[in-house]
C-alpha cells in the first residue's frame, strides 16, 4: 500500500509539473508572435535569427500529460478499490457460462445471507460475451469471517422459449483472505435443460 501511494503522488506531481510548463511556454510564445505588429517581414535580415517553432515541444508534452494522466486514474481506481474493499474482508463473484444452449439468460440476482446484494440485467451483447468465454465480475464487497450463504437466482427464456427461474445456493466459509465465487452456467444434454453451479475457488 505505501508503495502505491508513493506512485500515485509521484504521478501527480509530474501531471502538474507538466501542466505548469505548457502554461509557461504558452505565456512566453504568445508576445513573441505578437511583437512588433507594424514591422514588415520583408524588413528582417536574411542572417536575423528566426524563432523555433514551440509546437513539437509542446506536442509532446501534451501526449506525456495525457499518459501520465491515464496512469494517474488507473491507480486511483486501483487504491481506490482497495480502500474500500481491504483484500482480508473481500469477497468477488463471477459469471460464467458454457455452451448457452438451453437458456438466453436475462438476469442474475445475488443475495449474501438473505440480503440482496446485486441484481443485473443483460443485454443481448452481454450474454453473447458470456457465450464466447467472457467472464463478468458480478459483485465485490465486504465480508467478514465465518459461515456465510450465498444464493444466486437465474432467470431467462429456456426451452421452448418459456420463462426459466432457478436458483442455486452454496455455504462458503470466509477466512482472512479474499474469497472468489464463480456462478457457472452449463448445458445438462440428457435432461436438456440448464444447469447453474456455484464454484467456490480456494
Amino acid at each position: 500500500m505505501p508503495v502505491r501511494k508513493t506512485r500515485v503522488a509521484s504521478l501527480t506531481a509530474r501531471v502538474r509539473a507538466l501542466g505548469w510548463g505548457l502554461c509557461l511556454a504558452a505565456v512566453v510564445t504568445v508576445p513573441m508572435a505578437q511583437a512588433e505588429p507594424s514591422a514588415p517581414v520583408t524588413a528582417l535580415s536574411a542572417h536575423a535569427p528566426t524563432l523555433a517553432d514551440p509546437r513539437p515541444g509542446l506536442d509532446r508534452s501534451l501526449q506525456a500529460l495525457k499518459k501520465d494522466t491515464l496512469d494517474l486514474k488507473v491507480e486511483l481506481s486501483s487504491l481506490r478499490e482497495d480502500l474500500l474493499f481491504p483484500t482480508s474482508n473481500q469477497l468477488a463473484v463471477f459469471v460464467s457460462m458454457d455452451v448457452g444452449e438451453f437458456l438466453a439468460l436475462d438476469s442474475v440476482q445475488l443475495r449474501v445471507d438473505e440480503v440482496e446484494v446485486a441484481n443485473y440485467l443483460y443485454s443481448a451483447r452481454e450474454a453473447g460475451a458470456l457465450l464466447k468465454g467472457g467472464i463478468q465480475r458480478l459483485y465485490v464487497g465486504n465480508l467478514k469471517t465465518g459461515e456465510h450463504e450465498l444464493v444466486a437466482v437465474f432467470k431467462g427464456t429456456g426451452p421452448h422459449h418459456r420463462e426459466y427461474r432457478r436458483a442455486a445456493s452454496v455455504r462458503i466459509t470466509k477466512a482472512i483472505i479474499p474469497k472468489y465465487v464463480e456462478l457457472k452456467i452449463t448445458d445438462r444434454k440428457v435432461r436438456a435443460q440448464p444447469e447453474f453451479e456455484i464454484r467456490d475457488w480456494e
